[in-house]
Formats: structure tokens, sequence, C-alpha cells
């Protein structure tokens, strides 16, 4: 969905949406993992969301990046790659290579919420694209071998041959252009030569983050905290926990907590916003971070972090 301002954005998603279709954007929603009736059309056809496939990189040095623009980080094998979110903004996915690894990095303007997964399913390397469908206000990718609908906060496909597998999820810096650089002084950082004519000093999305609109409906809906209040969700063994980070700051930046029977340590930067779920030997694991509404939205049962405890 790329609208020029909020007002033209809500008026787009005022409009009735699909009940239970048969198919959307040239995809067959029949016997879906999820309701039909809450996958919505954001506006673009399939592809009209280009993702990139070709990705170049520039050094550390040569990005022009301020400090405090905010990438996704991630590191594997001994690389480390930074993805801008003013790029990923206008294109949401990224199939590439770390450390030689395939991997796919999403990012869902809608809902805050940058994942990377192995694009590796049964072995085989499989190349994601954006269908112009959500769910859950949620980027629905598909994969463009078998055609299957793969929502991004499920890690899951939810249509098509591939109906019911997971993708596994890599740990992801959600961050800050300084703190990601400091921490990985060599990194390679995603070109904004991407073979696309985009503004990527513009942001599409601007004023979204601070207002209370969500654009498209949702299946669970929490007012605990403000519907963009940014969490840290944490599943392990099927239990997950949100740290909403207007709790963590009320923190030393360290908590140390236990979910699905493991010890972890939550560590919580206030000056770069981010958060990360570390296991007792330090190890990062995967963790998302997100506006609250979505991660609600998609786990109602979800266990919360509060800071003076509940």
């Amino acid at each position: 969905m790329r609208t020029a301002s909020l007002a033209a954005a809500f008026a787009v998603a005022l409009l009735p949406g699909p009940l239970a279709a048969q198919s959307l954007n040239g995809f067959d929603l029949r016997g879906a993992l999820v309701d039909p009736g809450r996958i919505h059309q954001g506006g673009p056809p399939r592809d009209g969301i280009p993702a990139i496939d070709r990705p170049k990189f520039v050094a550390a040095g040569r990005p022009k990046l301020d400090a405090g623009d905010r990438v996704l980080g991630v590191a594997l094998n001994g690389e480390a790659k930074a993805y801008p979110v003013r790029i990923l903004n206008w294109h949401e996915v990224v199939n590439d290579k770390v450390g030689g690894a395939p991997v796919a990095v999403t990012y869902c303007p809608l809902c805050g919420s940058g994942v990377t997964f192995s694009a590796l399913v049964d072995g085989k390397p499989r190349s994601f694209g954006v269908s112009g469908l959500l769910y859950n206000s949620d980027v629905l990718l598909y994969d463009r071998e078998t055609g299957s609908l793969w929502s991004q906060l499920l890690a899951q496909a939810v249509t098509g041959p591939a109906k019911g597998a997971k993708l596994e999820i890599v740990p992801t810096a959600h961050t800050s252009w300084e703190d990601w650089h400091a921490r990985h002084p060599g990194t390679l950082v995603l070109s904004e030569d991407t073979g696309y004519a985009r503004n990527y000093a513009r942001d599409p999305y601007a004023g979204y983050d601070v207002s209370p609109i969500v654009f498209f409906p949702v299946a669970n809906a929490s007012a605990r905290f403000d519907s963009k209040e940014v969490v840290l969700g944490v599943e392990i063994d099927g239990r997950r926990k949100a740290y909403p980070f207007v709790e963590l700051e009320k923190t030393d930046g360290s908590v140390a907590d236990r979910i699905g029977g493991r010890d972890v340590r939550i560590a919580y930067d206030r000056r770069h916003r981010t958060a990360r779920v570390l296991d007792a030997s330090g190890k990062e694991l995967p963790g998302v971070v997100s506006y609250w509404f979505a991660w609600y939205a998609f786990y109602p049962q979800t266990a919360v972090f509060y800071a003076g405890g509940r």
C-alpha cells in the first residue's frame, strides 16, 4: 500500500473488504489456514511493491545514513549486512544471502515488523515476493516456486501447496545505524541502487508510527497499550511473551526472565530504541520487534512483561 498521506491511506482502509473471497490478486484462498474473510487487498497488485532480488551493497563508510536512521541488521557465518528501513518501506522483501545462507529480509511498514527468515524450505531455497494482500494488517508474502501465501508474523504458509510449512526466523536487529555500525564496523549496507525509481529520502508512511489509526481490520485488539507501542515479541517452545518498550524503559536495561522453561535475558538499549533476547549463555535468540497491535492481533494469549510485575 502506497499513499501520499495518512488521510488518503485511511480512506482506502475504509473501503469494504472481501467476505471469504475465493481468490484475490490471483491467489487461490480456498482452504486457507486463516479466515479468508480477513485477508484484504492492500492496494497494489501482486508485485506492485517490488521485492529486491538482486541487492547491491556498499561498504560501511559509503551509505548516506544518519546515525539515527533505522536499519534491520543480520549477521550470519561471519558476515554482517544492514538493510535501511527507508529502502524496505518501498520494497518490503529483499531476497539475499548472508554468510552464504539464503535469506528473505522482510519488513511490514503497517506493523513496524522486521523479520528475517531462512529462505530454505525442505532444504530448497525459495524466492519471495509481495502479494499485495494483508492478514491482520500484516504483509502476506508469496513464494514464486509454488505460489503459496506466507504470513510474516505467523512465519507460516497459509495457502497453496506449501500450506502449513513454517519458516525459520533468523535473529535480526531492529536498531539505529549508529548502533549496528558500532557492533559490526565491517558491515555491508544495502545500496539505494535498487534498479527502481524511488525517492528513498521520503517516508511514504510518515506519521503513521505516532497515529492511533490501524489501517486494516485485525482479528484481536487490546487497549492495554497504545496501538503503536513498540514491543519485543518472543516465542520459545510454544510460549509467547511481549516486552513493551514503555515497560522496559522502567528497568536498568537488563531483564532476567523465563519463557517456555528456558532462562532468558532481555537486553534493552534505550538510546537506540532496540531490544534483544539472549539465552543463558548470551547467545541471541530470534525475537520480533513490532507494534503492540500487530503482536496482539496474532497472539492474543501472549504473556506481557510489566516492570512492576502483575
